[in-house]
């Protein structure tokens, strides 16, 4: 059977209404269990207010009064990381007004006062996490039995080429020790697929295109209006999918080729269905570089690759994580990111929407 992928076109003025077609059009219903809870697991890649970088109101809200309508319980799981505070992230992204407007219990995956977590093994093989965490890879206790919603957004990534569906995993399964992966970051990725498969009763995502990120994700990119809703159960599909429409070919992402060749998720466009509305592809996005992504290379992948139990293992990465901090808070952010958010209010029906966004409860 093919692995039905949902494109949704859509518009400031419908796009609750949208989301919902795209929940429904993608197999959210047979994908989320009615009698399990749902986890949303939304997307905070940066806590600055900058849209194609997170999840967006109205991607949640969307689904959130889809999901309510059916009904499903609901929970949100949030993760913090060693360059991302959620809680600022929550308030500067206006998504902590639409889970106090609907009552969605929150809960911060890395807080130890809020979720527990322990070791478990799933039967599948996941080769990659136990090079990265001999010792055993724990988990949340939150997520067993669980279903999941995924709020990516579509965009690249400097270190996997596109983020989405897929890497939304990253955060919310692994601990804050995370960063240890990333030298095997496609293999850990397409772990992560084989881990949910067995953790969760269910999986979806949708994946706003409204504002899409192109260039040195997942931050300092630029916002392309692309209008676009993308929903699927098949994470890798959905994943797939979104990489052709920005210009790339998926066989040719590392997470992607290593979940197919794994029988993980539909990659080969013979083996997925689009269904929902036309949409034009390969936008010719491209990823490029920045400071953080040309330190990185050589930390994780280039000629230090074998220092970085030191750099990263030890007190050292507070030095990393507060030169990211300088960089894209305190730099990026003040010189261009704030910029391109204002042009974005100015330009885009979506910079307008934000700019007045309020709960529909």
């Amino acid at each position: 059977m093919k692995s039905k992928v949902a494109l949704i076109r859509t518009s400031a003025d419908s796009v609750l209404e949208d989301v919902a077609r795209a929940m429904e059009l993608g197999g959210a219903a047979a994908a989320l269990p009615a009698n399990s809870t749902v986890i949303l697991k939304d997307n905070i890649t940066w806590h600055k207010p900058f849209l194609s970088a997170n999840t967006t109101p109205w991607q949640l809200e969307g689904a959130v009064r889809w999901l309510k309508n059916q009904p499903r319980k609901m929970i949100a799981v949030h993760n913090d990381t060693v360059v991302t505070n959620p809680h600022e992230g929550l308030v500067n992204l206006k998504l902590q007004p639409i889970y106090s407007a609907y009552g969605i219990e929150q809960f911060f995956a890395n807080q130890t006062n809020s979720v527990s977590w322990s070791k478990w093994r799933p039967a599948a093989p996941t080769p990659s996490l136990d090079r990265v965490y001999p010792e055993g890879t724990e988990f949340p206790d939150l997520f067993h039995g669980k279903s999941v919603l995924h709020f990516p957004t579509v965009k690249t990534h400097i270190y996997t080429t596109t983020t989405g569906a897929v890497k939304n995993s990253f955060g919310g399964l692994l601990n804050t020790k995370r960063h240890y992966c990333h030298t095997w970051i496609h293999g850990v990725l397409a772990d992560l697929i084989a881990v949910q498969k067995e953790l969760h009763s269910g999986m979806f995502a949708i994946a706003d295109g409204t504002l899409a990120g192109n260039g040195p994700g997942p931050r300092t990119m630029f916002p392309i209006e692309k209008n676009l809703f993308i929903a699927s159960a098949d994470s890798v599909a959905m994943d797939a999918v979104a990489a052709r429409l920005m210009g790339f070919d998926p066989f040719e992402i590392g997470y992607l080729r290593e979940c197919a060749e794994r029988g993980l998720g539909a990659v080969d466009e013979n083996d997925i269905e689009l269904v929902g509305d036309a949409v034009e592809g390969n936008w010719g996005f491209s990823v490029g570089d920045n400071f953080a992504s040309r330190i990185g290379d050589v930390l994780w992948f280039g000629a230090l690759q074998r220092l970085q139990n030191l750099f990263f293992h030890t007190p050292l990465v507070h030095v990393f994580s507060a030169g990211s901090h300088v960089f894209h808070d305190e730099w990026w952010w003040k010189r261009h990111g704030r910029k391109r958010m204002a042009k974005v209010a100015e330009e885009t029906q979506w910079g307008r929407l934000f700019a007045n966004y309020r709960p529909h409860a």
